[in-house]
């Protein structure tokens, strides 16, 4: 099937298309600068510059991972409505693109599958949180909201639509990980403040199986959590990933430098949700690594 993806150049969307590709997929990918990432994506890869520019060539199915890095910078007001607009207009354009489809006479894409974050959940706490639980409202959340219920808005042309919360995603070569090696490597890692807020995390090889779970399973609609059956908290993360380095972990981080360095963007670092793939797990899904120790073994070798 044709299956249009945004964000296809990330670090998800690369081995997304990796893996569509092998099975046979046509690729429609949308990019800014086609010439530029051209080389990071499977070969015969159509990529255009506007989700709109497809209107031509009907996907049969769209995944949505587009969005500015929420931890690039200090979350001044500008840099919010960046933030905001980075994933609202894009969706915006890709229902857009089913009402046109469908306007035209023909069929809007039979499913999309729309990405969405644990900051849907803001600060939850030491509770348990499945798709049900109710939100704590702050600006990560309303982001999420509005990103969600743009999304949601495909269903009114007949395009079936799963929301998938992504916890912070680890692997080799970017993401979250990238960043944390560095200090624990050389022995400097540690905890950021009490350590007790949680941190669900998920392979990027379990996310990647779970959005074409998500593609092929047509009774699935609504919100899932994209994580992995066990969270941790920061503490916990912290001591796994030092025991997997072989390194110590004793230079935790006041709440106050982090607070002081980056300002309400700390909350991502202070705060979190016990957040479980309740709805994955029902519909069937099985992952490959349930537990941290797998998953960093995995990656870290």
């Amino acid at each position: 099937m044709r299956v249009l993806i945004t964000g296809g150049s990330g670090f998800v969307g690369q081995r997304l298309c990796q893996s569509l590709a092998e099975a046979g997929h046509r690729l429609l990918v949308v990019s800014r600068d086609p010439e530029a990432v051209r080389g990071r994506l499977p070969r015969g890869a159509d990529i255009r510059r506007s989700v709109l520019d497809f209107v031509d060539t009907p996907p049969d199915a769209i995944v949505n991972l587009a969005g500015e890095s929420i931890a690039a910078r200090r979350w001044s007001d500008e840099q919010k409505e960046r933030l905001i607009d980075s994933r609202v207009n894009i969706t915006r354009d890709l229902v857009m693109l089913c009402e046109q489809l469908r306007s035209a006479g023909g069929r809007a894409p039979r499913v999309m599958v729309s990405a969405s974050a644990m900051g849907y959940y803001g600060d939850q706490g030491s509770r348990e949180v499945g798709e049900q639980t109710p939100p704590h409202d702050e600006f990560a959340h309303r982001l999420c909201k509005r990103w969600e219920d743009t999304a949601r808005e495909a269903a009114d042309f007949g395009t079936r639509v799963a929301i998938l919360r992504i916890g912070l995603v680890l692997d080799a070569g970017g993401g979250s990980l990238q960043k944390m090696l560095p200090p624990f490597k050389l022995g400097l890692g540690g905890r950021f403040g009490s350590g007790e807020q949680f941190m669900p995390w998920i392979h990027r090889e379990d996310l990647v199986r779970a959005i074409l779970f998500l593609l092929d399973n047509d009774e699935l609609e609504g919100p899932f959590n994209g994580s992995a059956p066990h969270p941790v908290t920061n503490a916990e993360f912290t001591r796994t990933l030092a025991k997997q380095l072989g390194r110590p972990a004793f230079f935790p981080v006041p709440a106050i430098v982090l607070e002081t360095a980056f300002g309400e963007m700390s909350r991502l670092l202070l705060t979190g949700a016990d957040m479980r793939p309740k709805r994955l797990q029902e519909a069937g899904f099985r992952f490959e690594y349930e537990t941290l120790e797998a998953a960093l073994a995995d990656i870290l070798g």
